[in-house]
């Protein structure tokens, strides 16, 4: 795949995401989110595509796609199945923390090796009895010498089983330090144990788990950033989860499209009282509301992607992006649902599963109450300047 440098290419490379979800994804997707089955050859197509490389630069093997172009792509594939975006995003939230903040001995070390999608990556901050609330972390990296002995318990884990680094946050004496932890492929690995797989109502096919740290050990070149960055490393992982917020939100525009055009095919087959439902003003209304907030939620997207790009500061766009194009694709998930009547609550279409899967959406890398929290700091803080 050639790296889109320029508007054609990203339009080609957005095309050929489309065809290959169109022709591989979309016929699969409803058996494997039933089984909650791992798509492991679709993953495999994805890196094909070169996807988990998609915004790792070109100097260490990915694409080196903008953040629009990203985003664009991340619609596409969510639109497909949104839970196959969770295998690049968490992923791409590890690669931005190295390529952001990494020595050059770690992003020479590990980029090419996850932009090939030989070595997958996945992030860790929350724990059970903390998430929003970084200040509970009880993971802790104790030095030893040249090492450092990690023990704690992290929950939510994207990928967990399957990453071969983790970007894990831990406690250490100078505060939250970010560690990049190198482990096997596997339930256990070294003092890793992927202790629970996480049943969801909706996002399956992709793991969810909580990893357990006993004793493990890491050399102190795990440190992100080097030694001078310990304590820094919820600053670090802040930064990078405006790129996973766009991801959200771009997902979330994938998910309302697929219900929307759904909605819009039914609506045109379905009749009742003589005519197609889409002639019925009620109808008509719902159909209004879902594409307008559709096309919304892409503009406060694609803002907040173009800022990254920019270099500017974008919590507040990534927020407000992450905030609204979640809460429009559970609406527009229940307004299909609605047009659809009992057909939509059937596992006959794929209807329920945009309902199931929108709430992921709402809740994924900080909840939307925590966004109006970010977003309201964000702008006293502009205009106090």
């Amino acid at each position: 795949m050639i790296p889109a440098t320029d508007p054609e290419l990203a339009d080609d490379l957005v095309a050929a995401v489309r065809k290959y979800v169109q022709q591989e994804v979309v016929p699969a997707a409803s058996a494997l989110e039933h089984a909650d089955a791992y798509p492991d050859e679709l993953v495999d197509g994805l890196a094909a595509l070169g996807l988990f490389g998609a915004t790792i630069p070109l100097e260490y093997g990915g694409l080196g796609l903008d953040t629009v172009t990203y985003a664009r792509i991340v619609e596409e594939v969510a639109a497909g199945w949104m839970s196959l975006t969770g295998v690049f995003n968490t992923h791409l939230i590890g690669a931005t923390l190295l390529k952001l903040h990494g020595t050059e001995d770690q992003r020479r070390r590990w980029l090419p090796q996850m932009a090939s999608g030989e070595r997958r990556g996945c992030l860790s901050l929350s724990e059970p009895d903390a998430g929003s609330d970084t200040r509970a972390l009880r993971c802790r990296a104790t030095p030893d010498g040249d090492e450092y002995v990690i023990d704690g318990t992290k929950a939510w884990v994207t990928n967990g089983e399957r990453a071969g680094i983790v970007a894990l946050a831990a406690k250490t004496p100078e505060g939250i330090t970010c560690f990049m932890v190198e482990k096997e492929p596997g339930h256990t690995s070294g003092g890793i144990t992927v202790s629970r797989k996480i049943d969801k109502l909706g996002y399956k096919g992709v793991e969810t788990v909580e990893m357990t740290y006993d004793a493990h050990r890491v050399p102190v070149t795990a440190v992100l950033g080097g030694v001078e960055a310990l304590g820094r490393g919820l600053p670090q992982i802040l930064g990078a989860l405006e790129l996973g917020r766009v991801n959200i939100a771009a997902r979330a525009c994938g998910v309302a499209r697929a219900a929307f055009e759904a909605s819009m095919r039914y609506a045109q087959q379905r009749q009742t009282f003589g005519v197609p439902i889409a002639r019925h003003q009620a109808i008509q209304f719902k159909l209004a509301d879902m594409a307008t907030k559709l096309e919304a939620s892409r503009l406060l997207t694609r803002s907040a992607a173009q800022r990254i790009d920019a270099g500017e500061r974008a919590d507040v766009e990534a927020g407000m992006a992450k905030l609204f194009a979640s809460e429009t694709a559970f609406e527009v998930a229940t307004e299909a649902m609605r047009v659809h009547g009992g057909y939509g609550y059937t596992t006959e279409l794929p209807v329920e599963r945009y309902y199931r899967d929108a709430p992921l959406m709402l809740i994924g890398e900080g909840t939307n109450e925590i966004q109006r929290l970010v977003i309201a700091r964000g702008l006293l803080d502009r205009y106090e300047s």
